[in-house]
């Protein structure tokens, strides 16, 4: 009797582990690493090699959502769902967002309240300022800044 009793408190401990292992691992299961591209022309490749055939060649800024790697070489998704190849040293850690909605306002505040500066279509790449309350605070490479609604975007 005093075996059965052993081993199912080890059975209860184990579960007990495995169920906080879980509860700790499962929100950067969630998570994926974000990265954006650093040079004006990235060749997105079919395979981890330069001498891969080229599917896309992509701007600065450009966010991509990191799958998987391969030594120096990073396997990626784009906001349209695309994937291929980058060359890892070819890319940043810097926030940028992409537009992925037909057109979209360029707001002076982080709300609807607030007046419209411009307007983006779909696909213009954007610096990331900050994020606030649903809204991202954005810069444009030609030096305007201005807030669009974060579900309009696609990135970090």
């Amino acid at each position: 009797m005093k075996d059965k009793t052993n081993g199912q408190q080890m059975n209860t401990k184990f579960s007990f582990f495995l169920i906080c292992l879980l509860v700790l691992l499962l929100p950067f299961s969630c998570w994926a690493r974000m990265v954006s591209l650093s040079a004006d022309r990235v060749n997105l490749r079919t395979a981890p090699s330069i001498k891969s055939k080229v599917k896309w060649v992509l701007g600065k800024g450009v966010p991509l959502q990191v799958i998987s790697s391969k030594g120096k070489w990073l396997k990626v998704r784009d906001f349209e769902n695309d994937s291929g190849w980058v060359y890892g040293q070819l890319t940043t850690n810097k926030g940028h967002m992409v537009v992925k909605k037909k057109i979209v306002n360029i707001r002076s505040g982080p709300g609807t309240k607030y007046r419209i500066i411009a307007q983006a279509k779909y696909g213009v790449v954007f610096r990331t300022l900050k994020q606030i309350k649903g809204w991202a605070k954005v810069r444009h490479e030609n030096g305007t800044i201005g807030w669009i609604s974060r579900k309009l975007l696609w990135g970090w």
